[in-house]
């Protein structure tokens, strides 16, 4: 059973199952699944390819004395939100190394610029220096050229990719992949009664990823699709087909983020839709102000981890740093706190991929998750309600995960 242990304050004689299962946290914490991803390119939350130049390469720094040496690749001069972004990862994994009591960690903090060249760089450089697991990189192109180095030498890497394609044999993904969001809420509504689903997604990456996670997981629990479009620019065309068929269906699943969200509402309202008369499901990335203020979505449902770690987490990240986290942060942290608490209690084989995979899971900020042998993630996720006023929930994270 998956739990918190206080960061200050873990046992160090707890039993290896025991010790694996109840990892993480500062205490047990939750997040919103804001995932604010580039859905064109949702490998990467922040675009790879943004106007402007990298800035100067930052030099390699080393935090903590701790004999365990953990290497953390970020893209600290890539241009743009890229950068910004990495400069929050990199403050998180600080603050965790510093919340958690005495930590045998040193993380040695390379930056990859936010290219594949870079990242084979920074690891490379890490894995000389000692590196007994690589922590990153964030972009989906520098993950393969990483892990070259990491496998041949037969060490973890620990990702912050939402690309589930680039996980494999030794490299995890501590992400907020599309998988979890789509088999949580298909889940629960089939556990409310819903048996037939209409469909619309967007015609890209992120859409490809959740066709084929929404078709499996209808199809696991006997439920039928009695309508589904892919749609581009022009909604229009999509929303009207979906519309005619919505009398058929128990549910209408809409995975976009909150723009288009709202703009296929309206657009099913204009082809006639009654969106009243049918529950409507989404993924994480409807947590968006746009969704909430939308009359036409309340009352929708959506998995993402529960609110209150995040906002926890932010208001102690901006104590110590005077600012507002990024939303990726917490992957940074949980991945910071999970290497230490794993140094603390699993011995010479704490990173590897047994260990990694226990099928009980750690507790983090973004509450339950756990590695799959595949190297993806599942995450326990709370139900979530729109609403006006924001979202509230309506079935809560699991406390563990099955079997």
């Amino acid at each position: 059973m998956a739990g918190p242990l206080n960061p200050k304050s873990g046992p160090p004689g707890a039993t290896r199952r025991t010790a694996v299962g109840l990892i993480l946290g500062a205490p047990l914490l939750g997040a919103c699944s804001s995932v604010q991803q580039s859905l064109s390119s949702f490998s990467n939350p922040f675009s790879s390819s943004e106007p402007g130049p990298a800035g100067p390469q930052q030099q390699p720094l080393a935090v903590g004395s701790g004999q365990v040496k953990v290497g953390l690749i970020l893209p600290l001069s890539a241009p743009g939100n890229a950068g910004v972004a990495a400069q929050s990862m990199k403050n998180a994994a600080e603050m965790a190394l510093a919340e958690f009591q005495n930590p045998n960690i040193q993380l040695l903090i390379k930056d990859d610029a936010g290219n594949p060249q870079g990242a084979q760089q920074g690891t490379q450089q890490a894995l000389d220096e000692g590196a007994e697991i690589i922590l990153g990189p964030l972009f989906a192109v520098s993950v393969p050229a990483a892990a070259q180095l990491t496998r041949a030498r037969g060490v973890s890497m620990i990702a912050f990719s939402t690309d589930s394609s680039v996980a494999g044999r030794g490299v995890f993904l501590l992400s907020f992949l599309p998988e979890s969001d789509v088999n949580r809420i298909i889940e629960y509504s089939a556990s409310t009664g819903k048996r037939s689903y209409a469909a619309l997604l967007p015609e890209n990456a992120y859409g490809n990823v959740v066709e084929a996670s929404f078709k499996q997981v209808v199809g696991r629990r006997g439920g039928r699709i009695v309508a589904f479009e892919k749609y581009g620019a022009d909604r229009a065309g999509a929303a009207r087909t979906v519309a005619q068929a919505l009398g058929q269906a128990d549910a209408l699943f809409v995975a976009d983020d909150g723009d288009a969200v709202v703009g296929m509402a309206d657009a099913l309202t204009a082809a006639g839709a009654n969106l009243r008369n049918i529950q409507l499901l989404g993924t994480g990335l409807w947590d968006n102000p746009r969704v909430f203020a939308s009359p036409a979505l309340q009352g929708g449902l959506y998995a993402a981890p529960d609110p209150a770690g995040f906002r926890s987490f932010s208001g102690r990240y901006r104590a110590k740093f005077g600012a507002d986290p990024v939303r990726t942060a917490t992957l940074a942290y949980d991945a910071v706190a999970l290497v230490a608490a794993l140094a603390r209690t699993q011995g010479g084989q704490r990173f590897s991929p047994e260990v990694l995979t226990n099928p009980s899971g750690f507790a983090g900020i973004d509450g339950l998750f756990r590695f799959r042998a595949d190297g993806t993630n599942e995450r326990g996720l709370a139900v979530m309600r729109v609403a006006s006023g924001g979202s509230t929930p309506v079935a809560g994270s699991p406390k563990s995960f099955g079997a």
